[in-house]
């Protein structure tokens, strides 16, 4: 096991395992991702990923972990550099597209793990992933606009399920479709956000 503080070099030597776990699911698909691929992949032995992971389940928990950190901190960082939260709104919708379009690799991680599995721990739906985390992060966006008087009332849990129900359904269909002009289609996702959430008087 690798100590509490790892060396540099064991940190190197987990990312490195992390990022060909990364491009396994991404093309073969969790199941089909063993330990045994994985370190071929790094070049190294089983047992050297099993001294710094202890188990597949481990392993890819911290893959993960890691896709889904990198993810929200990109939207985090484009919504808060916003003026208003009208803005805010429409940098996180942006956001949401425009990680998964630059990232598909991460896209496929975090749709194959959060995939249905006979222990029914993952989600069946793809694009679905963190749906708490990351509606409530847009619900409180849309508390903070009704507040400042930009948007019309309405109940912000429902409107924000709304809205990331849409960008995953566009972002399914891409990952099905790649020919889809995702460029139009988030053009259109702020259109219908800003028409769903604008006041009518």
């Amino acid at each position: 096991m690798p100590s509490d503080s790892p060396s540099f070099t064991e940190r190197a030597r987990r990312q490195q395992i992390i990022e060909c776990t990364i491009d396994l699911i991404s093309t073969k698909g969790y199941p089909a991702t063993s330990l045994s691929a994985i370190a071929e992949r790094a070049g190294i032995s089983k047992a050297a990923v099993l001294y710094h992971f202890t188990s597949k389940d481990n392993l890819t928990r911290a893959t993960l972990e890691q896709v889904l950190e990198r993810f929200m901190a990109y939207v985090s960082t484009r919504v808060a550099a916003q003026p208003d939260p009208l803005a805010a709104i429409v940098a996180y919708v942006r956001a949401m597209v425009g990680y998964q379009q630059a990232n598909r690799r991460h896209v496929r991680v975090i749709t194959e793990m959060l995939l249905d599995d006979e222990g029914g721990t993952r989600l069946k739906t793809p694009g679905r992933h963190d749906t708490h985390g990351r509606w409530q992060m847009l619900a409180g966006l849309l508390a903070e606009g009704q507040r400042a008087g930009l948007l019309r009332e309405f109940d912000t849990r429902s409107v924000a399920l709304a809205i990331g129900g849409a960008i995953d359904g566009v972002i399914a269909h891409w990952l099905d479709h790649p020919e889809l002009d995702l460029d139009a289609a988030v053009d259109e996702l702020e259109t219908f956000t800003r028409y769903a959430i604008a006041r009518r008087d």
